[in-house]
Formats: structure tokens, C-alpha cells, sequence
């Protein structure tokens, strides 16, 4: 009897192992995902600036609130806005290319965020305009058209959602039944408490 029981005791308590790396890889990495898409966004905004003479003021980085880049003087405003969702959405993807054609371990990481910058770039443009918020709201009150913020969205949403696509398993989702890298919930957790810990000491809220 007691080998019977150690025996069911040993699946069920690796069971919950899985389980609990699982929830750790998903909730770190997309916390992750939600701060990097911020800060290489407003990186977007600051070298839009740098490029066209602007003086950044302000950026706003921190875990407990919007993002947001401050450039005065501002010689080009549309200019400088539009810089941060496209390098947002454009040096992720670029990041991904080229760690898929060096074949760097755990790759699909790297997937995951490229896509979710596209999406939520795309989003933030696509729908922004409606209440004219935003950076979609500067868009629009210095010249740009509202069909230029939709084509933005149907340009980087659909390809998030592709690169999201079928990753679902590496985060232990569906046949996985919860297993998932061990090294990548490492990493996960790592760079989400760098970025935290980073915003926490030199950004602003």
C-alpha cells in the first residue's frame, strides 16, 4: 500500500510542477511582452526625434503606467509619431528574422513578442483614431488620414496573429498538457524582473 501511493503521489506532484512552471512562463512573459512593446515603442518616438531635430524631454517608462515620450521643440511632429509604432512593430520582426536565421535556442520567445508588438501596435493605430487618442490622435490633427491608420492595422495585426500561430504548444497549451521549457521560464521571469527593475530605477512615472 505505502509503494502504492508514493507511486500516485510522484505523477500528481509533477503534475503540479508543470502546471505551476506553465502559469509562470505565461503570466511573466506576457507581463514582458507588455513592457517591451512600451519601451521599444517610445524607442521609436526618441529616434524619430533625434532623427528630425527634436529634443526629448520626457519618456515615460514604468510598470504602473501608459508610456509616453515628451519631444519640445518638435520641428516634425508627424514624423516623430509615426516613428513609434512602426520601429515598434518593425525592429521586433527584424529581431526575429535574424535569431530564426541563426537558429538562437528558444526562439519561439522571441516569436511571441515580435507578434505581440505587431498586434498591439496595430491596435493601438487601428482603433485609436476613433476617439482620436494617442498617438493616433496626433496623427490625425497633423495631416495624417484616418485610411493610413487602418492600413497600419491590417498591415501588422493579421501578421501578429500569424506568428502567433501554433505557438501555443511551447507554452504548454493544448497536447503539451502544461509542459513546458524549464530554461525558458527561467529566462522568462529574468528579463521580466530586468525590465521592472529598470523602469523602477531609471524611468519615470
Amino acid at each position: 500500500m505505502r509503494r502504492s501511493a508514493a507511486t500516485g503521489l510522484a505523477p500528481r506532484c509533477c503534475r503540479r510542477m508543470k502546471r505551476i512552471e506553465q502559469v509562470v512562463l505565461i503570466v511573466t512573459f506576457l507581463a514582458f511582452c507588455w513592457l517591451g512593446f512600451q519601451a521599444v515603442h517610445e524607442l521609436g518616438h526618441v529616434v524619430g526625434a533625434w532623427l528630425t531635430g527634436g529634443r526629448v524631454t520626457k519618456v515615460v517608462l514604468h510598470p504602473c503606467v501608459i508610456s509616453r515620450t515628451d519631444v519640445e521643440p518638435n520641428p516634425h511632429p508627424l514624423f516623430v509619431v509615426w516613428a513609434g509604432p512602426l520601429v515598434g512593430a518593425i525592429l521586433p520582426l527584424v529581431a526575429f528574422l535574424a535569431a530564426t536565421w541563426l537558429r538562437v535556442p528558444g526562439v519561439y520567445l522571441i516569436r511571441f513578442f515580435a507578434g505581440a508588438c505587431l498586434v498591439a501596435n496595430g491596435c493601438y493605430i487601428g482603433l485609436g483614431w476613433m476617439d482620436r487618442v494617442g498617438d493616433a490622435g496626433v496623427m490625425l490633427a497633423h495631416g495624417s488620414e484616418r485610411w493610413m491608420c487602418i492600413l497600419f492595422a491590417l498591415a501588422t495585426v493579421p501578421l501578429g496573429l500569424f506568428l502567433w500561430h501554433r505557438q501555443g504548444r511551447y507554452f504548454g497549451l493544448g497536447p503539451s498538457g502544461g509542459a513546458v521549457n524549464r530554461s525558458a521560464v527561467v529566462v522568462s521571469a529574468v528579463l521580466l524582473h530586468v525590465i521592472v527593475i529598470l523602469e523602477l530605477v531609471f524611468g519615470s512615472p
